[in-house]
């Protein structure tokens, strides 16, 4: 990512940097890959190591649903129930060893601040606004922002409205912008669908020097554990680097026309090991006299296909909703529904917007998927069947 500096910071890295009162300000090494990846230096007004009371938290658990069967889902996150704050709050719905994907609708407020210490961690705001504050300072959001959470990111999300949901995906390995988007020295290309200029970076003001009774829960190891500070964990005075959290809209991603379809990877908007995300946005269909705008039926051999539909219409599907999940596994062909491929002829664009994750591990399904499951999914390929379901609707 983009070098960022925010407060104050020495001349040199790792020399003494002194408070008002004398005390040597604490230097932090904030980096994801140990010392070899992207890192940022930042510098507290205490120790940051300076804890009181440590406190056992409980498990984090996934139930599996198992079929016994390879099928497609269609996931009714509309249905969701609300309630919880933005981390306790979230149900994940789908996962493997690399990635977690899941929904929350929160109600309630934090009372404390979380670091997840295990996963990177991307947050799509479908409905909402707020803002997040963090140790690298202050972050504003509102509806299509993909917000980008380093693991080990201390943070606190605040909603300012009633009515708030996020689709949440956690990594394993690092979250990136795609290679092929980017220079050697790490500059946006030119025919990058995004550039430096649609990051929106953490702000001030950055210090909270309070005294209290702070805890600060972390996710590691399958399990949390609460810290608890007599200073506030925000007690940052500066800091540069790398490695910290950042904001891009989906508004701001320029999708890639052709003459003819174009397939998934012209959409890809970040990458992660062995996955990949993708936004879908209002584009010109293709251009060709002889042009088929809605794409074709793929087998996903080697991978699976989550969609997540945000608004619009969806130029291949019927039946979906907004806040909708499908999951097309590995193995088995999906294509547009009945009618959906001849009818886009002639279409000059579509509205949709739409986040697509393709996994290149197959996904597992969770208790919590099982209850927004549309079980005659599978079948929405028959018209006969089709009717059927929309008459019995």
């Amino acid at each position: 990512m983009i070098y960022h500096q925010l407060g104050k910071v020495p001349h040199k890295r790792h020399t003494q940097f002194r408070r008002p009162d004398g005390e040597l300000y604490q230097e932090e090494l904030f980096g994801a890959e140990g010392f070899h990846g992207n890192s940022s230096l930042l510098y507290h007004h205490n120790p940051p190591t300076k804890t009181f009371k440590v406190e056992k938290g409980k498990e984090v658990t996934i139930e599996e649903w198992d079929e016994g069967m390879l099928r497609h889902h269609h996931l009714r996150t509309a249905n969701v129930a609300e309630g919880g704050d933005p981390v306790a709050g979230r149900k994940v719905l789908l996962y493997n060893n690399d990635i977690q994907i899941g929904v929350v609708c929160p109600t309630d407020p934090m009372d404390y601040y979380y670091k997840n210490g295990e996963h990177d961690e991307l947050l799509f705001i479908h409905e909402g606004k707020g803002y997040i504050q963090t140790m690298f300072g202050k972050l504003d959001f509102g509806y299509g922002d993909y917000i980008f959470i380093p693991r080990g990111t201390i943070y606190q999300m605040v909603f300012e409205t009633k009515k708030n949901r996020i689709l949440t995906v956690d990594s394993t390995g690092p979250i990136r912008v795609p290679d092929k988007y980017l220079t050697e020295k790490g500059q946006f290309l030119e025919h990058s669908p995004y550039c430096e200029r649609d990051i929106r970076r953490p702000e001030g003001p950055i210090f909270v020097n309070k005294e209290g009774k702070f805890e600060v829960r972390i996710k590691k190891q399958g399990r949390y554990t609460s810290y608890w500070y007599k200073h506030h964990p925000f007690d940052v005075v500066g800091w540069d680097g790398y490695l910290y959290p950042w904001i891009f809209n989906i508004r701001d991603f320029e999708p890639i026309n052709g003459r003819i379809h174009q397939p998934p990877p012209v959409h890809q908007t970040f990458e992660g090991t062995n996955y990949v995300v993708c936004s879908f946005c209002p584009r010109k269909f293709s251009y060709h006299p002889q042009s088929i705008p809605a794409p074709y039926a793929h087998s996903n051999v080697d991978s699976d296909e989550v969609l997540y539909y945000v608004e619009g219409e969806f130029m291949s599907r019927k039946g979906i909703e907004e806040a909708s999940i499908t999951q097309h596994p590995g193995g088995i062909p999906h294509g547009p529904h009945p009618g959906k491929y001849e009818g886009s002829i002639g279409k000059e664009s579509t509205d949709e917007y739409a986040v697509m994750i393709d996994t290149f591990h197959p996904l597992k399904l969770t208790t919590e998927a099982h209850k927004l499951d549309d079980a005659s999914y599978p079948y929405s390929w028959n018209e006969e069947t089709e009717q059927k379901v929309e008459a019995d609707e």
